[in-house]
């Protein structure tokens, strides 16, 4: 399945959930904001969220500063 991630397109095994690909990506644990085909996804959508051949996806990481 071909899947394009912050811009760049990459090609993973299907089938696959967002979280699972977060897993895969090494997000696994970490807080992030995920937008797929441009809608923002909530948390509780990650696991249950499939994904497709030719989606878009634009991952960011939550981190703190100061």
């Amino acid at each position: 399945m071909k899947l394009t991630i912050n811009g760049i397109a990459q090609e993973h095994v299907e089938p696959l959930t967002v979280q699972a690909l977060l897993d895969v990506l090494g997000f696994e644990g970490k807080p992030v904001v995920v937008e797929l085909n441009h809608r923002a996804l909530f948390p509780r959508e990650l696991g249950e969220t499939a994904l497709h051949d030719g989606d878009a996806l634009e991952v960011v990481q939550i981190t703190a500063g100061g």
